[in-house]
C-alpha cells in the first residue's frame, strides 16, 4: 500500500496537539526557538519527553548541537509567538519572549508549562530527527490555557 503524503498530513492533521516552542543555547550560540506540535511523553522514570524536527530545518545545526533544550506549552495569548517561531528563517528568540530558567537555558515567558531537559538521545526517523530530553525542571502556570492545533488552524479549550 502507497499512501500519499498529503493524504496522511492531512489525516494527522484531525488529531488535536498542544503547541510548544522549543528553546535552546548552546554555548556561543544565540538563542533559538522553534514551533513544534511534535512533544510526547515517554516515560515518567526517569522522566524523559519527545519531539521531533525535520531534518532539512534551517535549525537542525543548533538543535543537533545542543546538549540541553527547553519544551514550552504555549498558552492561547501565545498564538502570535508560535506564528513567529514556525517562520523558516526566523528562529533567534527575542529577548522580551524569554529568561533564563534553572538549566541556564531560555525559557518562554507566560508559558502554560515548561520542560528543561538534558539531551538523552536524538534519533533517525525518516524525514525527521527525533529527539528525547530528561527533564530536570518542570514549571506551569495552571492560570493558563493552553494552545491548540487541529485541522491546520489554532483553536482554543472552551
Amino acid at each position: 500500500m502507497s499512501l500519499e503524503s498529503c493524504d496522511l498530513r492531512s489525516a494527522l492533521g484531525h488529531f488535536t496537539t498542544g503547541v510548544c516552542v522549543v528553546t535552546a543555547n548552546f554555548e556561543g550560540s544565540t538563542p533559538y526557538g522553534l514551533t513544534v506540535n511534535s512533544f510526547a511523553s515517554v516515560s515518567l522514570d526517569p522522566a524523559l519527553v519527545l519531539w521531533s524536527l525535520q531534518n532539512d530545518s534551517d535549525c537542525i545545526p543548533v538543535f543537533d548541537r545542543a546538549k540541553k533544550f527547553v519544551i514550552n506549552i504555549l498558552a492561547a495569548d501565545q498564538q502570535n509567538m508560535s506564528t513567529i517561531y514556525a517562520s523558516k528563517g526566523n528562529h533567534i528568540l527575542a529577548a522580551e519572549h524569554c529568561r533564563l530558567g534553572k538549566s541556564g537555558q531560555p525559557v518562554i515567558r507566560g508559558s502554560v508549562a515548561s520542560f528543561e531537559c538534558n539531551t538523552w538521545a536524538k534519533y533517525p526517523g525518516g524525514d525527521h530527527l527525533i529527539f528525547v530530553g530528561e527533564v530536570t525542571a518542570i514549571e506551569t502556570n495552571a492560570n493558563k490555557t493552553p494552545l491548540l492545533f487541529n485541522s491546520g488552524q489554532y483553536r482554543e479549550l472552551r
